[in-house]
């Protein structure tokens, strides 16, 4: 089976009212399973057993139990004097290189540019974040080891 063809099965589970699709074939076993707008495919052949998660869709859920002047609310929070860091990329937000190494910055330190302010991890990959503009943080906008979409907010800047 190609991937192809796996993809055209994950198109047909979520299209359908099926629940769970199994494939067998000599030296591979496919289960796509379709539960309340997610996917989850598992995948495993006669040499090492492998597993695939699709990612969970979860965002209108949280997007329709916000009330309707939440978008307005960090607008509103941030100062018009400030500049905005943002994710060049989805991933991972990390403070610090390490758990054993010191924060990258703190609110109230001195940025430049090309000084790293944090790390995003994405596919397995530790991408240093820099920042582009000179001044002082002034808010951390994303909580460590959180996940972060691209262009999210991360850190407010009071340029100097």
């Amino acid at each position: 089976m190609d991937f192809k063809q796996i993809q055209e099965l994950i198109r047909l589970v979520n299209e359908s009212n099926l629940g769970e699709v199994t494939v067998e074939q000599k030296d591979f076993k496919i289960t796509i399973r379709q539960k309340e707008e997610q996917i989850t495919q598992v995948v495993s052949a006669s040499m090492p057993q492998m597993q695939y998660a699709m990612p969970q869709m979860q965002a209108p859920q949280q997007q329709a139990a916000l009330p309707a002047s939440a978008p307005e609310a960090p607008a509103a929070a941030a100062p018009s004097n400030t500049i905005t860091i943002k994710s060049p990329m989805i991933g991972t937000f990390y403070r610090r290189p390490s758990p054993d190494k010191p924060i990258f910055a703190e609110v109230g330190d001195e940025v430049s540019p090309g000084k790293v302010v944090c790390i995003i991890e994405a596919m397995k990959l530790f991408n240093e974040i820099e920042s582009e503009v000179k001044g002082r943080i002034v808010k951390v906008l994303v909580e460590d080891a959180s996940p972060v979409e691209y262009d999210q907010p991360l850190f407010l800047v009071e340029p100097a």
